[in-house]
């Protein structure tokens, strides 16, 4: 991973908020492909799948890990991401999926 040697406060400041606007736009496409894959459920039950959930979590903590970052603040912030997209998902399966 690269990451540029600043020269000031304000040059990492200004680099912290390019990678925070690209956090955003990927949480906005993955908020899409979890909307498209309300269609493909067959019930609630499906969308709060524990199994895809845990299975979610250990491959962020394991990429974490590997990347040299706290894995439990990793899987927080995905535990919080993934619970907001599941309330978001139920409500597009209510409205049939109409991505």
């Amino acid at each position: 991973m690269d990451v540029k040697e600043c020269q000031s406060l304000d040059e990492v400041r200004k680099e912290i908020d390019k990678i925070d606007e690209e956090i955003v736009r990927l949480i906005a496409k993955r908020s899409k492909y979890v909307k498209q894959a309300a269609k493909f459920k067959e019930s609630i039950e499906d969308i709060k799948s524990e199994e895809r959930i845990n299975d979610v979590l250990s491959h962020v903590r394991h990429l974490a890990a590997t990347l040299g970052i706290s894995p439990n603040l990793v899987a927080d912030i995905f535990k919080i991401l993934i619970d907001k997209m599941v309330e978001m998902e139920i409500e597009e399966f209510k409205n049939g999926g109409a991505y």
